[in-house]
């Protein structure tokens, strides 16, 4: 499609109908050359990589390609060491921390984790606040790293008040950072001590805050699947089939991906993605059938591991083949 061929994306057919296949790094080659970089402790590549990329363009993708690839915690404190006034080792370390630290705690329920995976947890979140605070210290306008904070103060669970003072401190610096408002969701869910209310409205706020085509618009499909996966089966099911709920995703799609504002950058894909999911349980097939044919087979790992965390891919198939796609 000439959505994907605009974008670098290409996939092969089988019967005429697109192989569903997972894209880790968005069809940014710049990702897996800073993963392949960090995997082989190339820290004068890293560098590079991530200088070119500035905070005004959004550099959380390839920080995370970094900061979740094993082994980068054994190098990066001497990077650190060598380079005392510099806010990019600092940042890395904690980005690296951050993802070091879930690895401890697992993504289960807080029920079945136990008291020595939540010590190594607090421990690497400490640490990651630390390097946080410094690379924002040495760089004040710099994004990431109040970024960063939001989620170590969520595992950490800092007060409600200083959360929503890091949120803050990310959007003054970009009023419409996607990663943050991601992450001011996940601390409104009700999993994290919010509410549904609380989650929807902000949800909602932010999308139609900002102008048309904007890619905040995913805020909407996410809080509907949130609430979607707090509920039993049964009730969830019911929940999406209210008519209010395929009646808020399509507004939602028509203020972003739909509008003829909206910008094929780096996270297009997660986004369409998520409505495609949001708009499937919903029942709304129309919307759904149009979301699978825009992405064309080209699957994100969110929110699809929500239905299937081994093979993403699959529950995306299993979805458009339940719409008619």
């Amino acid at each position: 499609m000439a959505v994907l061929r605009e974008w670098g994306l290409t996939l092969g057919k089988w019967a005429g109908r697109p192989v569903a296949r997972v894209y880790e790094d968005s069809g940014d080659p710049e990702v897996r050359r800073v993963r392949e970089a960090a995997a082989a402790a190339d820290w004068t590549t890293v560098r590079a990589v991530l200088e070119a990329r500035p905070e005004s363009a959004d550099r959380t993708e390839l920080l995370w390609a970094v900061g979740d690839t094993a082994g980068v915690e054994r190098w990066m404190p001497a990077v650190v060491e060598a380079e005392p006034e510099a806010a990019l080792p600092r940042l890395v370390a904690g980005v690296r921390h951050i993802s070091w630290g879930w690895e401890a705690r697992t993504g289960a329920r807080a029920a079945h984790v136990s008291s020595e995976q939540f010590e190594v947890f607090h421990a690497r979140l400490r640490t990651a606040e630390r390097w946080l605070y410094e690379a924002a210290e040495r760089e004040p306008q710099w994004i990431s790293p109040w970024y960063g904070l939001q989620i170590t103060g969520r595992g950490l669970q800092v007060e409600k008040t200083v959360a929503r003072r890091r949120f803050e401190a990310t959007v003054r610096r970009d009023p419409h950072h996607l990663g943050a408002h991601q992450q001011r969701l996940q601390q409104l869910c009700e999993k994290w001590g919010g509410s549904h209310e609380e989650m929807h409205a902000f949800a909602r706020a932010s999308a139609f805050g900002a102008p048309p085509g904007t890619h905040l618009g995913q805020l909407v499909a996410i809080a509907h699947i949130e609430h979607w996966l707090a509920l039993d089966s049964g009730p969830d099911g019911a929940y999406m089939a209210r008519p209010e709920v395929a009646a808020s995703l399509r507004q939602a799609a028509d203020h972003s991906f739909r509008h003829p504002d909206f910008v094929l950058r780096e996270t297009w894909l997660p986004v369409v993605n998520t409505f495609a999911m949001a708009f499937s349980l919903a029942g709304d097939r129309v919307a759904a059938r149009e979301c699978f044919r825009l992405t064309d087979g080209c699957v994100s790992r969110f929110p699809w591991y929500y239905l299937d965390s081994s093979d993403p891919a699959a529950a995306y198939r299993k979805l458009r083949s339940s719409v008619g796609r």
